[in-house]
């Protein structure tokens, strides 16, 4: 009977020995005698106890890597201090264990080096501008080496590409200065619309005036009054300045002087008139 149960205990052992699980998103390499063997699944697996051994599980999900700030020089000579989000996830878990040592250092490293190599292409008003493209740059880097590890680099972000002080404050100013440039552009065209919607006001009043001067040739006598009373109200105007000068017209001349400008405005009409009723009377 002892040796029944000895022989049923042995077979429990080898039995809870031998089954290894293996949670979601895992998945483990087993070596036999020293030599790859296969790799787990996600469940329940059954291994040789003594002869197989389980050297390695690791998740299958994304990773996050965080780059640390780096010191890096632009084209142009500018040093930058550069830090970067690397999102990458082991595709080929036997090669990421094989193929290189100390998974994550390597991706660390590797990254590092080719952002410095993608920012020393670019001037420093390019790495301020085109960080999208930077990103898909480094990605194409990148994966082709990761590759060869298991690994795969979902997508890596620049998180702040910080200049000099001095540097800084060079491109403020330059920003104020452009968005002042901007404003005084944007008010002489602003005053010049305004000047040329007046000219145009001004000009179809003359218009409507001398066409009522030619139709009712009595409006002239409105006219001179309008006019007199528009010089009393500048005159009025001037006075309570106190750094106006007041220049003072004999009246029995400003009649005259208006008339003489009404006149003017009305000759140039009556030419074309008298020579209709020429040609029509012909």
């Amino acid at each position: 009977m002892e040796p029944i149960i000895a022989i049923v205990l042995a077979l429990i052992g080898y039995a809870l020995g031998s089954a290894k699980q293996i949670n979601q998103g895992n998945e483990a390499l087993v070596e036999r005698l020293g030599r790859y063997h296969r790799k787990l699944k996600p469940g329940l697996n059954f291994i040789v106890p003594f002869i197989d051994q389980i050297v390695m599980e690791d998740t299958t999900r994304e990773q996050v890597l965080d780059i640390k700030p780096q010191n890096v020089i632009t084209k142009d000579n500018v040093y930058l201090e550069v830090d970067a989000v690397v999102y990458w996830r082991i595709t080929e878990i036997e090669k990421s264990f094989y193929a290189i040592d100390n998974l994550e250092q390597a991706l660390s490293n590797l990254t590092t080096t080719t952002l410095r190599e993608i920012i020393a292409q670019n001037t420093l008003e390019d790495t301020s501008m085109s960080r999208a493209n930077m990103d898909k740059s480094l990605l194409s880097e990148l994966n082709p080496i990761t590759k060869e590890w298991g690994v795969d680099i979902m997508r890596l972000d620049i998180q702040s590409i910080t200049p000099p002080e001095s540097v800084r404050k060079s491109m403020e100013e330059e920003r104020a200065a452009e968005i002042k440039k901007r404003a005084l552009i944007s008010e002489a065209e602003g005053e010049r619309q305004a000047a040329i919607k007046k000219a145009e006001g001004t000009k179809t009043s003359m218009q409507i005036i001398g066409e009522a001067i030619r139709s009712h040739p009595e409006s002239r006598e409105i006219l001179r009054y309008l006019v007199a009373q528009d010089y009393v109200q500048a005159s009025q105007k001037l006075g309570a300045s106190n750094n106006a000068k007041i220049v003072f017209v004999d009246p029995a001349n400003s009649t005259d002087m208006f008339q003489e400008l009404i006149s003017e405005s009305v000759s140039k009409e009556e030419p074309n008139q008298t020579t209709g009723n020429v040609n029509g009377s012909t």
